[in-house]
């Protein structure tokens, strides 16, 4: 799953490299508007004829990437990191299949920590019921609930998360690296 997910992250990358240099930001409305400027990306790489990449900038999906992504100071992922740094070791991998094959599991594993930050809690699997276990008649009944009880545990939880600093997570805001120029890539 994730080494599928690392092919896609890697084509992507290499699709969209440079396409922080063609993002405008205009400011003649009340909220600023980031415009992507599809002729310049397109010309500047060599691509103008492209039906495929054509298509893909027209999409809504790019829309929606666009506006996500584009603005300059925000939280930085993996991807970011692709199109802004390993430009260079992306085009040098393309006619090598195991170093292709190397960054693949190398992103895969980045993946997979970035999902799974605590790999030292284990999940139990809830074993199966033996055969025959349907059958048995001496099966107890869910005993009730003391919703007095139910609630005290609640207040107690509340008044703990209350009183615990808040939780930080890695994701820190920052200046979003723009990456080598779209002409770059021709």
């Amino acid at each position: 799953d994730k080494e599928v997910r690392a092919i896609f992250l890697r084509l992507f990358a290499q699709l969209f490299q440079g396409y922080r240099s063609c993002l405008q930001l205009i400011r003649i409305h009340a909220e600023p508007v980031i415009h992507f400027h599809k002729a310049a990306f397109l010309g500047q790489r060599g691509l103008i004829e492209n039906d495929f990449l054509i298509k893909v900038l027209n999409g809504m999906a790019f829309a929606g990437f666009v506006s996500e992504r584009g603005p300059p100071f925000r939280t930085c992922d993996l991807f970011d990191e692709l199109v802004a740094f390993e430009v260079e070791r992306i085009k040098a991998e393309e006619g090598n299949p195991p170093k292709m094959i190397k960054h693949v599991r190398e992103l895969a594993e980045q993946l997979f920590k970035n999902e799974n930050p605590n790999p030292h809690i284990a999940f139990q699997k809830v074993p199966r019921p033996t055969e025959g276990s349907h059958l048995r008649v001496h099966i107890l009944p869910f005993p009730r609930i003391n919703e007095g009880r139910v609630q005290e545990l609640l207040q107690e939880g509340l008044a703990r998360s209350q009183g615990a600093p808040p939780a930080t997570r890695g994701d820190k805001k920052c200046v979003v690296p723009a990456g080598p120029p779209v002409g770059m890539f021709i």
